[in-house]
C-alpha cells in the first residue's frame, strides 16, 4: 500500500508518501512563515489560499522525486483537524477530489494522532505502552497510550498550551514570528536564575498545566520602563520564562512517570524541537530510569509523513471517509476509535 499524506491545518502545506513495506519514501513541506510574519501571527484567508496554490506542485514535485506517479498511490490520508477550518477544507476537498479521481480510499487524520505517532518514523521506535507529550502551539496533553487509538488523557492545560504561551511572549519582547523558536534563541543568551518565575500549578497534585500566569509574570517584569529595552534585561527574561515552562512541563512528566509505572516517554508536536526541553527531559529520565523519545526536528513541527504514517495505519485496518469530507476544527483526542490488531 502507498499512501499520499496531506497536512494543511495551519501555516504548513505538507505532503509524503508512505509504503507499507519500504516505510516513508519522502515528504515534502512549504512553510508560509514569510507570508504571515509583516501580520505578527497566520492569517487564515491567506492560509487557506496558499494552501490551494502549493498542493498540486509539492505532490508532483514528490512524485518525481519518489520516482512514481498518481496512478501508483494506493489511498489518500489528510488532516481533518483539529485546526483552521478553512485551511482544513482545502485538504479535505483536494484529498477526497483526487482520490474520488483515482477510485482510491481517502481518510481523515487526527493532527494531534500524526505528532504523537510520529516518532514511530525513526529508526528506533518506541514500543506500546508509553506516555506521551504532546506540546505544540493549540496543545499541551500527556497521554497514556497503549496502542493506535488507544489513548487516555492524563492531564492538559487549563488555559493557554505552552507553544501559545511562547508565541505571547515573542510578542511581548518585541521578537519576530514565528515567535517558540526566537525566544528559545534569545533565551540562549540570558541568566534563568535572574527572575524567580513561578512553576504553575507544580505545588499540587494532578498532572493538568497553566501557563496564562508566566505570561503575566513576563509582562510585569517588562512594566520597567527603564531596563525593558536593555538586550541583557530581555534575554535574561527569555531565559527565565523558558525554564519556568519547561520545568512545569518536566515535572509533570516524572509524576505521570511515577503513577503509571511506564518508562516510555514520547515527545511530540512543534515545541518537542526545543532543545532546553530535550536535555531536561532526558536527565530526568535517566534518574526515573526511563526512555525519551522524540521525532526527528522536522517532524516535530506540522508535516505530511505524519499524517501519511497516521493514515496508513487505520487504512490497513480498514477505516476510510468514502467521499465524505472530514473538517474539525475541534476534535478532542479521546474520541478516536482503537485500531485492532495493532499494538
Amino acid at each position: 500500500m502507498l499512501v499520499l499524506g496531506i497536512e494543511t491545518s495551519c501555516d504548513e502545506t505538507g505532503v509524503a508518501l508512505y509504503h507499507s513495506e519500504q516505510g516513508l519514501l519522502g515528504h515534502e513541506l512549504y512553510s508560509q512563515v514569510a507570508l504571515h510574519a509583516d501580520y505578527g501571527g497566520v492569517v487564515p484567508e491567506l492560509a487557506s489560499r496558499d494552501h490551494v496554490r502549493k498542493l498540486m506542485p509539492l505532490i508532483h514535485g514528490l512524485l518525481g522525486d519518489c520516482q512514481k506517479e498518481l496512478k501508483d498511490v494506493s489511498a489518500v490520508a489528510y488532516t481533518a483537524g483539529p485546526g483552521l477550518i478553512g485551511a482544513l477544507m482545502v485538504g479535505g476537498a483536494f484529498a477526497t477530489s483526487l482520490a474520488f479521481g483515482l477510485g482510491i480510499p481517502a481518510i481523515g487524520v487526527h493532527h494531534m494522532e500524526g505528532h504523537l505517532l510520529a516518532p514511530m518514523l525513526e529508526e528506533n521506535p518506541p514500543e506500546f505502552p508509553f506516555i506521551a507529550l504532546l506540546v505544540s502551539g493549540g496543545h499541551t496533553q500527556l497521554v497514556s497510550v497503549t496502542g493506535v487509538g488507544q489513548y487516555a488523557l492524563l492531564g492538559e492545560s487549563l488555559d493557554d498550551a505552552a507553544g501559545e504561551a511562547f508565541d505571547k511572549v515573542a510578542k511581548m519582547l518585541e521578537l519576530d514570528y514565528p515567535g517558540g523558536p526566537q525566544v528559545a534563541k534569545l533565551a540562549q543568551k540570558g541568566n534563568a536564575q535572574r527572575f524567580k518565575f513561578p512553576r504553575p500549578m507544580t505545588d499540587r497534585p494532578g498532572l493538568d498545566f497553566s501557563f496564562s500566569g508566566l505570561k503575566t509574570f513576563t509582562l510585569n517584569l517588562l512594566q520597567d520602563e527603564k531596563d525593558k529595552h536593555d538586550p541583557q534585561y530581555r534575554a535574561d527574561i527569555a531565559a527565565g520564562f523558558q525554564d519556568a515552562v519547561v520545568d512545569t512541563m518536566v515535572i509533570k512528566c516524572r509524576r505521570a512517570i511515577q503513577q503509571t509505572g511506564l518508562k516510555r516517554l514520547i515527545m511530540a508536536g512543534g515545541v518537542s524541537a526545543n532543545l532546553r526541553l530535550r536535555e531536561k527531559l532526558e536527565a530526568m529520565a535517566v534518574k526515573e530510569k526511563a526512555q525519551v523519545y522524540y521525532a526527528r526536528p522536522e517532524f516535530c513541527t506540522d508535516n505530511g509523513a505524519m499524517i501519511a504514517y497516521a493514515g496508513f495505519q487505520r487504512l490497513a485496518a480498514g477505516e476510510q471517509n468514502d467521499l465524505a469530507i472530514v473538517s474539525k476544527p475541534r476534535w478532542p483526542l479521546t474520541e478516536l476509535s482503537e485500531v485492532k490488531g495493532i499494538s
